[in-house]
């Protein structure tokens, strides 16, 4: 390239650097790269650089913090990758890289897509729903693990499960954790469990494994076997970062089958502890009752109990007698007022009596037909008439 006077133009390094990054950043936006990971290197900030090949050629790659959070599974090294993100220079070095946004497995966006589809089915018909969990029981007598019989995950459980209590038993029954046949075999062996009661709690789960390798928990049969389950549930599928659909519908979730175990197996040297600590409280309980008990009885001995009572008696006999004197004394009364009132009735009539009135000098005087006669004009001249003084009786004429 030349300027206007003809001269080659120059450009420093940093400038066609600049340049280069413009016209890539631009060019290359969110696009989706489709390749093998090599060289896999975490950085301890949080960043991933790695190397992303297919059969000819090769981009690096890196992935920062923030979108690692993104990630669904654990990527190595030999992993094919499905890659989204935009194309940018590292201007240092001169060399250019896909700065990922997004990455999942190559081929599973579609799992992915079907199983969010079966999710959202599963989940309208309620069998995620929290009102459908069981309890999982404290103190269980055997433990049933479906898994398969020569795994890693039933080594992991054996060993938590002998740490913690050994006097819990562990029944396993063996099934296919992955690829054809899964599915069917994790079902049969839920239903045996739950036919012949074979434990308390049930424990169904695998190790870890890419997202094709736990399809099989993800099963629409499975999850329906899980949530019909009558036997408790704790589903404990891959490593933390996994999940499958029987997830949702067990009735705990543990992330590996380590904590699972640690979930259902309760630890024999705590409750042998908390065991101790309420025959403790029992009989520092019981002692205290006693003591109290015995106090209360010591002091109720005879000659106490005596003079308490006595204590008590003696100010209800004063009120009794009191009440008994001032009771007298408000009879008589009674009585005394009741004769002074029966001797001025009596006074009254006997003074109203007719004997009475004829001793101070009164008759009565009547008609020969008895009629009393109050007035003289009730009398004639030559009327023969009665008189009736206080003692006798005069028959007189008028005149």
């Amino acid at each position: 390239m030349t300027g206007p006077d003809g001269q080659p133009l120059i450009y420093t390094v940093s400038q066609i650097n600049d340049f280069i990054s413009d016209v890539l950043s631009s060019t290359f936006r969110n696009l989706t790269l489709e390749g093998e990971i090599s060289n896999w290197k975490p950085s301890p900030a949080g960043h991933i650089y790695f190397t992303l090949k297919d059969n000819q050629s090769q981009i690096r790659a890196v992935m920062f913090k923030g979108d690692t959070f993104g990630l669904r599974f654990r990527p190595k090294d030999g992993d094919k990758v499905r890659c989204t993100g935009s194309i940018n220079v590292y201007k240092p070095q001169g060399t250019y890289q896909i700065i990922v946004k997004k990455m999942e497995m190559a081929g599973v966006g579609n799992i992915l897509q079907m199983i969010e589809e079966r999710k959202q089915k599963l989940a309208a018909e309620g069998l995620f729903n929290p009102e459908h969990k069981k309890t999982i029981p404290q103190f269980p007598k055997t433990v049933g693990v479906v898994t398969s019989p020569t795994g890693a995950a039933i080594r992991d459980i054996l060993n938590v499960t002998k740490r913690r209590n050994p006097t819990v038993n562990i029944t396993v029954l063996p099934s296919l954790v992955q690829g054809d046949g899964a599915a069917a075999t994790i079902v049969k062996m839920i239903e045996i469990a739950n036919f012949y009661k074979l434990c308390d709690v049930l424990i169904v789960g695998r190790g870890g494994g890419s997202l094709e390798d736990l399809l099989p928990f993800s099963e629409e049969a499975v999850v329906r076997a899980v949530y019909n389950s009558e036997i408790p549930v704790i589903s404990a599928v891959g490593h933390e970062i996994d999940w499958a659909l029987c997830d949702y519908a067990a009735d705990r979730r543990a992330p590996t089958p380590s904590a699972a175990a640690e979930l259902a197996v309760p630890e024999l040297s705590e409750i042998t502890r908390n065991l101790m600590e309420y025959k403790n409280n029992f009989y520092t309980v019981m002692n205290q009752k006693i003591e109290k008990t015995r106090l209360m009885i010591k002091a109720f001995d005879p000659e106490a109990f005596q003079i308490r009572f006595r204590s008590i008696q003696q100010p209800l006999l004063q009120d009794f007698e009191t009440a008994k004197e001032n009771l007298y004394k408000n009879l008589m009364e009674k009585i005394k007022d009741l004769r002074t009132r029966i001797a001025n009735n009596v006074t009254v009539l006997e003074n109203a009596s007719p004997e009475t009135i004829f001793k101070r000098g009164y008759s009565m005087v009547r008609t020969e037909d008895g009629t009393i006669i109050r007035d003289s004009s009730q009398v004639s001249a030559g009327q023969k008439i009665e008189i009736t003084p206080a003692n006798g009786k005069i028959n007189a004429q008028v005149l």
